[in-house]
């Protein structure tokens, strides 16, 4: 068996693959620089790749390719309809990310709450009068809007409880009752929720045409001047442009982002030079033990599919109405 992958996982996913394949590391998130390496690969690990990078056209050049893995959920880099197409499962890792994600979350809208970045830049600078700026305030009885109430969304409702936090959700696939049991106000109406926020926190997946500026001068021009937005998701959940505008004029407060429309960002975007916004590289689902928690579960789905089974952790089970999965049993997690 051979295993391709863009970049080495942690050591601890490695381990789990040692003796079991042969392992080729391009060190490279664009697969059609080395198709040749490909064309004899049972599994390619994807852990960095541009939108769109694993296309149709390097799956049907790769004819050994029995399985796709993806150490994360997010899979826009890997065009799944052509994978599930050609019965290629693209192994995803639902769950694994979950804690590091929210925490992440949370830790961004503290570091605003205190002015945390700015204040330590001025000081390093000298500035020691920035201690005077105003911007810092309690996040006890403030409201926290979380758009988005899955499981990680769960979690930070979860964790600005138990900062005292009142906690209010938009969600459109959940009930007023099944909020309720998760200690949070359901609010139907987008506009209304945001104009009561003193937190935005925007938790969805990117689905194009549908979740896709979620937040755009609409919704930024709800908030209130002292609000505070979150997105530790996916970029295209925010309009870029619109942000930078609402955090130049000051309609709100300030923004801390893990996610971009450009991704690796440059060093001109103009959202990197905008007031009161605190930035982190993709890096929330980075911890430790995330990173380990999502190697083992990709090595181990991968492995479980090149060897016939059905691993359930997949981007589309679609992938198994294929007849080469006919009669195949379910994996074993």
């Amino acid at each position: 068996m051979k295993v391709t992958m863009t970049e080495a996982i942690c050591r601890e996913g490695m381990a789990l693959l040692e003796g079991n394949a042969e392992i080729f590391v391009a060190h490279d998130a664009h697969p059609h620089h080395y198709l040749n390496q490909l064309r004899d690969s049972d599994a390619f690990i994807v852990r960095v790749a541009d939108k769109g990078a694993v296309d149709r056209a390097v799956m049907e050049s790769s004819p050994a390719l029995k399985v796709i893995g993806r150490t994360g959920i997010g899979y826009d880099s890997v065009d799944v309809e052509a994978a599930t197409e050609l019965g290629i499962p693209v192994v995803i890792t639902p769950g694994a990310n979950n804690r590091s994600v929210a925490e992440h979350a949370v830790a961004l809208m503290l570091a605003l709450s205190k002015n945390m970045v700015e204040s330590d830049v001025e000081q390093r600078r000298g500035s020691w009068k920035i201690r005077d700026a105003g911007k810092a305030f309690e996040v006890e009885e403030k409201t926290c809007l979380i758009i988005g109430l899955g499981t990680i969304g769960r979690i930070i409702a979860r964790l600005c409880r138990g900062l005292d936090m009142r906690v209010i959700g938009f969600d459109a696939f959940l009930s007023k009752e099944q909020m309720a049991e998760l200690g949070v106000e359901k609010y139907d109406d987008k506009l209304e929720a945001l104009r009561a926020a003193d937190v935005v926190i925007v938790q969805m997946p990117l689905i194009e045409g549908v979740t896709s500026n979620t937040i755009a001068k609409a919704e930024l021009d709800a908030m209130k001047p002292t609000a505070v937005l979150i997105n530790c998701s996916r970029g295209e959940l925010v309009n870029e442009p619109d942000l930078c505008d609402a955090l130049k004029r000051g309609s709100i407060a300030g923004a801390g982002l893990d996610v971009f429309w450009n991704e690796p960002t440059h060093t001109d975007d103009e959202i990197l030079h905008c007031p009161n916004v605190i930035v982190s590289p993709h890096s929330a689902a980075q911890t430790r033990e995330a990173v380990i928690k999502m190697a083992a579960m990709c090595v181990k789905g991968c492995l479980a599919v090149a060897e016939g089974k059905k691993w359930p952790y997949v981007a589309d089970k679609a992938v198994y109405d294929h007849p080469k999965w006919a009669g195949k049993a379910w994996a074993e997690e």
